[in-house]
């Protein structure tokens, strides 16, 4: 959440509260500015441009060596993969190496070896969301069973435009607000003396999980994320 400041500070002993998210404050003497706070949020929607998928290479061999050797082999076809799909070095990192022994638990008696882990996991950016299902299945092609997918998540790769939109829309409802609470209370709106944003960037992560694809290919469907923006703006009140 971002938050971006402009304040102007005043005196108050006395806040009473309107409805809607507008209050208005009585200063403390009558040469302090006397004003009015309101708040507002606007909203839009946009489409994702891009797809950020989480992969994970994971072996289970006889000795930590050879899980080591496999897990290494099926992460190097992956990246050839990614490459050949036109994924940027840049846009794949490695999120974890492990290696670690795994052991079975029977109900009753000791746990026993069952070999040795080794696992890779990566966060893969797909910086064209309507390649995204091939590139999914195009993985899962090169690592095997060898591979997991763990999520698909689309989402906006620049968000400043949808912001502004979202910014335009509150800061026109504040407007509306404030001269529609002026008309009410029969007082004059003067300048700004406070601003106050939070802005809401599009979050919203949708996941999927694809299995080797010998049947129909992956589909990424993208939907549609909100990005919010909403506003306090404190307006002196005139005489």
């Amino acid at each position: 959440m971002n938050r971006n400041y402009l304040r102007i500070f005043t005196p108050v002993i006395l806040i009473f509260s309107l409805a809607v998210g507008a209050a208005f404050a009585v200063p403390a003497s009558a040469a302090d500015t006397r004003y009015i706070t309101i708040s507002a949020t606007g909203t839009t929607t946009v489409v994702p441009d891009a797809v950020r998928i989480n992969a994970t290479v994971s072996v289970l061999s006889s000795t930590s060596k050879e899980a080591r050797t496999i897990s290494s082999s099926t992460a190097a076809a992956l990246r050839a993969s990614l490459a050949k799909s036109g994924v940027a070095t840049k846009d794949i990192a490695t999120q974890s190496v492990t290696i670690y022994p795994e052991y079975s638990y029977p109900t009753s008696g000791t746990p026993t070896l069952s070999g040795y882990r080794a696992s890779q996991s990566f966060d893969i950016t797909i910086r064209k969301a309507s390649t995204a299902g091939a590139v999914v299945d195009a993985i899962v092609e090169s690592g095997g069973d060898n591979l997991q997918i763990n999520g698909v998540s689309p989402f906006v790769l620049d968000n400043n435009k949808a912001t502004e939109t979202a910014r335009t829309y509150a800061v026109g409802r504040a407007k509306a607000k404030a001269n529609s609470y002026a008309k009410l209370l029969g007082i004059k709106l003067g300048r700004v003396i406070f601003l106050d944003e939070n802005s809401t960037p599009p979050t919203y992560p949708v996941y999927a999980s694809a299995d080797k694809s010998d049947s129909a290919p992956t589909v990424v469907d993208l939907g549609e994320q909100k990005v919010s923006v909403t506003v306090t703006v404190r307006r002196a009140i005139g005489s």
